[in-house]
């Protein structure tokens, strides 16, 4: 082969290499959120603005990160394409709280709500839980939640717990007004949120849970509510670190 030819040909071969290899010049990163970062922080550190990266990965300039997030940082060329694929994977619910869901039964128009809670201190378990509503709160059902998801001290980080008041489709205890624990799904997420934000394995958790509920009861994303939310007493729960409108975002 003439040797024009031969740099030719090498030069082609090297390029379809390069091309297929996935090396794309200015590609956007992936940034893992630590402990008390913010989005400001973060946008200032990879050196972008904050309203880019806010819109790069669906969220608004004000929103809560929690830590094991992945965000996306935008490259400062604007990607050809928007890739929805870098978004946080999905998790899917153990095979037991599948069942449990699906099992149960629910009758159409039964829920209205989806409440979501912490538990206000750092460690407990659905157990610990049940015990205090029976013995201390003499609440006849026990467990005033449906759901429990653990943070690693007292349960698995990220471990969801189902009670029994989903099993048997009671009313929850969980909300001031009786006349809405008749409609509302209780979850709560073991830790004190205003202290510390949730866990990554807690928000996977919890996202995945919300998903199964509001497809098992027919319940739209309008449905899922904080607890100060929907409560008729105020209060801060789930926290000032817990972001509402994210995670809500976050379901879409």
């Amino acid at each position: 082969m003439p040797k024009p030819i031969h740099r030719r040909f090498c030069l082609v071969a090297a390029l379809v290499w390069f091309c297929c290899s996935g090396f794309q010049a200015g590609a956007d990163q992936t940034y893992i959120v630590k402990r008390g970062d913010t989005l400001h922080g973060v946008a200032k550190q990879q050196g972008v603005t904050v309203g880019r990266l806010a819109e790069r990965n669906g969220l608004t300039k004000s929103a809560y990160l929690y830590t094991g997030q992945r965000l996306i940082i935008p490259s400062s060329a604007k990607p050809a394409v928007e890739r929805s694929s870098e978004s946080a994977p999905a998790v899917a619910l153990p095979a037991s709280v599948q069942r449990a869901i699906s099992r149960a039964p629910v009758r159409s128009g039964r829920w209205k709500y989806i409440v979501i809670h912490h538990s206000g201190v750092d460690t407990g378990s659905a157990k610990g839980m049940d015990r205090y509503h029976r013995e201390v709160r003499h609440m006849e059902n026990g467990l005033a939640y449906h759901f429990v998801i653990g943070n690693g001290n007292g349960m698995w980080d990220g471990q969801i717990t189902v009670g029994r008041r989903w099993v048997k489709q009671l009313d929850g205890g969980h909300l001031a007004s009786e006349a809405q624990n008749r409609y509302s799904i209780g979850i709560c997420l073991v830790g004190n949120f205003d202290r510390q934000n949730p866990t990554a394995k807690q928000m996977q958790a919890l996202r995945a849970l919300v998903k199964a509920l509001t497809a098992r009861c027919e319940l739209s994303g309008s449905a899922v509510k904080t607890h100060q939310e929907i409560n008729v007493i105020g209060t801060r729960c789930p926290g000032s670190k817990f972001s509402s409108k994210s995670f809500k975002d976050s379901l879409r």
